[in-house]
């Protein structure tokens, strides 16, 4: 099982910062510090007690399968943990630290948590591991009570002395290499004719069935990389001594299907769980054997697992209630509470009394943390940042290629609870993610964004696309609480995906260029707590319209700008002239101009459906940008299903006929939603039939003509027609593309 092998160095248990922030450090080799811990890890309860049940269930060829398939896995992780251990020192947390520091605190988060049951669990199996070797030697023996027994002392030794398992390592490698001599010296107990796929189907288990019982017994190659902090040379010995552990590991795991296919048949290696001591010279060296491997990985375990629930706790993942948690014990912050907590979840854990039970479960957790971590290798490399520089370099493909065949071993395994892992993994991360947790510390998710824009940015080109077509609205807001009814417009127009930038014009001199960023800084800050999605740019320039007119020239990136401004009236009159100038350059550079005077009411202001008036002038224009505006507003949270009234005024009733029936085929062609409406002017003015017939609605959308050389006095106009209406906005097009193709794509 993988897990932390604080026990393994002679003061690892003390590679932890204490709170007076001391480190003590044992500086060990490639040899003691990482080869031995990862492989006494790797050679445990498995191979003694399950790898007869894997030969009997799967024969010989399946066996060999099953381990280089799960090898293989162990082996590219075990290279993409290389990368990332060479690149950082791996303090407390082991996987979690990694992942956290790679991908993000509600990533690490949400796999440190099944990750902490693991090795939770991990004591269990290893206790019951112990107990079920016990009974299979004394049957007068309850192998619950024993495991229980058990469980508490292994809790109590690593509560009082964790000492006497670290320096017991090379006894333990030394009792395992007795035992598996005595293993080959041996002799058959039967004779054998084992099938290469194993015992018939009627009697035995599938394939991936037995492969997940068997996948913990390769999972020991975190034990070496908890101890980064404990190494000479961790650049040196994390790589050199990880591998050379999981190798070792396949060359016995390879061998010793030879020797029990060998020696037994199919259905005594199936029933026989210490088949091994009978078929070995000494038997009782392979009673030695597992009892070492069993209770120093379950000491490994009980170890391990407060430490990572300490990170845990200490970097804020769990919640206020379980804070105590991240509290340490003594000159060496000794997870104690953190231990007693670990021990109640592992005695829960043995009394459901079976390995096959627990296994599966735990290499669902291993392949799942498994997985993620070569994601965030591969993600890594792919990235090329400046700042990942491991000294053991890996191809991002290799880290890929592993976290694809974790994915799929975990489907062909079990797809039900694949899934029930992933649900429980990202509703971690949701919950973390809305708890809005600070890390001090950065990770590779902001250069995956940046890498993805830069690739998005290259892609576009200066011709836009009408069925992709959303509005990116650059709002000429001032102070956002001052016109905070414009933000909440041009939310409401983009459902939050398209492109809303908040903009405030302030007087040359007013801020520096370190003021204005912290301006917009705190800009940001109070949209987002307002829930608003949102860029903020604050310039500073003589006058505001000039201010205005330099943002919409030089503001984007690329072809990537905003196409449509989205601005408040003006009520001075001896600011028209100016006001209309900004205008013209607005629509010179091809900017859709949407101008919304008066403020639309609240959705709690009123309880009647809401109405969306649009003055209809053809399609052609600004007739096509209207009814998609209008669109996006009635699909949006604040005006979800108002009413779309497009209205056309005719001069007589004899032409109403003909352009009812055509204004019916454009919205059912459109599929808008929309109700049309003929009015009739019968001599009326269009200033008296608007007013009369939009009085009730709560925003009336109005297109506006090109601006001309008169068109100061054209808006001053539109202002007075448009006096003592609702909130009226007014639409002007200017941007080259055919709203007619975007309406026939909604």
């Amino acid at each position: 099982m993988p897990r932390f092998s604080f026990r393994r160095s002679p003061d690892s248990a003390q590679s932890i910062h204490s709170p007076e922030g001391k480190t003590q450090s044992a500086k060990l080799g490639t040899f003691g510090g990482v080869y031995t811990p990862s492989l006494l890890t790797i050679l445990g309860v498995i191979m003694y007690l399950r790898f007869g049940w894997v030969v009997g269930n799967v024969g010989l060829i399946g066996t060999l399968i099953i381990v280089t398939l799960a090898t293989s896995i162990t082996f590219l992780t075990s290279l993409s943990i290389c990368a990332i251990a060479t690149d950082q020192v791996v303090r407390a947390g082991g996987a979690y630290y990694m992942i956290s520091r790679s991908l993000g605190i509600e990533t690490g988060g949400a796999v440190g948590l099944p990750l902490y049951f693991a090795q939770a669990f991990s004591v269990a199996l290893y206790t019951l591991g112990f107990a079920e070797s016990i009974t299979e030697t004394f049957p007068e023996l309850n192998q619950q009570t024993i495991a229980v027994v058990t469980t508490i002392a292994v809790a109590a030794l690593a509560l009082q002395s964790a000492q006497i398992a670290i320096r017991a390592q090379y006894f333990i490698m030394a009792a395992i290499a007795l035992s598996l001599l005595s293993l080959v010296f041996g002799s058959s107990i039967e004779p054998t004719a084992i099938e290469p796929f194993g015992a018939s189907p009627a009697r035995s288990e599938s394939f991936w069935v037995v492969f997940a019982v068997f996948f913990p017994a390769v999972t020991g190659i975190m034990a070496g990389v908890n101890m980064s902090g404990d190494l000479k040379d961790p650049s040196r010995s994390l790589p050199i001594g990880t591998l050379a552990a999981v190798g070792t590991g396949y060359i016995i795991y390879m061998l010793l299907p030879i020797i029990l296919a060998g020696r037994a048949d199919a259905l005594t290696l199936i029933e026989d769980p210490l088949i091994m001591r009978r078929m070995a010279l000494w038997g009782d060296a392979i009673l030695l054997g597992v009892w070492g491997a069993t209770l120093s990985s379950a000491i490994g375990s009980i170890l391990g697992a407060p430490r990572v629930l300490q990170a845990l706790a200490r970097d804020g993942i769990l919640p206020n209630q379980l804070r105590w948690l991240g509290k340490g014990s003594g000159l060496t912050d000794e997870p104690r509470l953190g231990t007693w907590f670990t021990l109640g979840i592992a005695l829960a854990v043995v009394s459901l009394g079976s390995l096959n039970l627990i296994a599966p479960i735990l290499t669902m957790f291993f392949l799942t943390t498994y997985l993620v971590l070569n994601l965030a290798a591969g993600i890594e490399g792919f990235l090329q940042s400046p700042s990942f520089r491991p000294s053991f370099k890996v191809h991002w493909g290799f880290s890929l290629l592993g976290a694809v065949g974790c994915l799929a071993v975990m489907f062909l395994i079990n797809a039900i609870a694949t899934i029930v892992a992933a649900i429980i993994v990202v509703s971690v991360y949701v919950w973390l993610e809305r708890r809005e947790l600070e890390a001090t510390w950065g990770d590779v998710r902001r250069g995956l964004w940046m890498n993805l824009v830069r690739t998005g940015i290259y892609q576009l080109d200066s011709t836009p696309d009408a069925r992709n077509w959303r509005p990116h609205i650059l709002v000429l807001s001032g102070a956002p609480t001052r016109r905070w009814y414009l933000i909440q417009m041009a939310t409401a127009f983009t459902h939050n995906r398209g492109l809303v930038t908040v903009a405030s014009v302030l007087p040359s001199g007013s801020r520096n260029p370190a003021q204005q960023g912290t301006l917009e800084k705190a800009i940001q800050d109070y949209l987002q707590r307002q829930g608003i999605q949102a860029l903020v740019r604050v310039v500073t320039a003589p006058e505001p319209f000039e201010g205005a007119e330099r943002l919409v020239e030089l503001y984007g990136l690329g072809y990537l700008s905003p196409n449509t401004i989205l601005l408040g009236d003006t009520e001075e009159p001896t600011h028209r002239e100016r006001y209309c100038q900004m205008i013209t350059t607005f629509h010179q550079s091809q900017r859709n101009i949407v101008i919304l005077r008066g403020i639309p009411s609240q959705p709690d202001e009123h309880s009647h459906k809401r109405k969306i008036d649009v003055w209809w002038g053809g399609l052609q224009e600004n007739g096509g940008l209207m009814l998609i505006l209008a669109y996006l507003l009635r699909t949006s949270l604040d005006w979800q299903n108002a009413e779309i009234r497009l209205k056309l005024v005719v001069p007589d009733p004899t032409a109403a006929e003909a352009a009812q029936n055509n204004l019916d085929h454009l919205v059912r062609s459109l599929r808008i939603g929309a109700t049309p409406q003929i009015l009739v002017a019968q001599g009326r003015s269009f200033t008296d039939i608007l007013h009369e017939s939009s009085s009730t609605a709560d925003l009336v959308f109005l297109g506006m003509a090109p601006p001309g050389e008169q068109f100061s006095s054209y808006y001053g106009t539109l202002q007075e027609r448009t006096a003592g209406l609702p909130p009226v906005a007014f639409v002007l097009a200017a941007q080259d593309i055919s709203f007619v193709e975007v309406l026939q794509r909604q």
